[in-house]
């Protein structure tokens, strides 16, 4: 599976981004869709899943509420809105993929995307 994400930039905090992850390769089967990010000097952390059919959605409690994943099965792209977004959301997103249930540890997922960098200006 090869990921590509896109859609970060640099926007005022309140503001709103919405990214996008292309999957392509051999995307048949039952693979979950994740977003990580990580911030300078910290860990890469675990932000948002999306099962492929859509029906089951995790995400971390630093962005409930204002981050919804979602999917588009017909194009192989996920996405994540990010609105009312905090400096604290800066860094560089990633998306993955995996077969099976989500997990937040990134170590359990085999593919992934260059990131994307998202930079919030207070």
């Amino acid at each position: 599976v090869q990921l590509q994400a896109f859609g970060g930039g640099l926007v005022q905090a309140g503001g709103s981004l919405r990214l996008s992850c292309a999957a392509s390769g051999r995307t048949y089967g039952s693979y979950g869709m994740g977003w990580f990010r990580q911030a300078p000097a910290k860990e890469r952390e675990f932000v948002a899943a999306i099962g492929w059919g859509g029906d089951s959605r995790y995400y971390a409690d630093s962005v409930k509420a204002r981050f919804t994943a979602s999917k588009d099965n017909a194009k192989n792209t996920v996405y994540l809105q990010m609105n009312s977004l905090k400096p604290e959301d800066t860094g560089v997103y990633y998306c993955a993929a995996r077969l099976g249930a989500h997990t937040i540890y990134s170590r359990n997922w085999p593919y992934w995307g260059h990131g994307t960098l998202v930079t919030v200006s207070s």
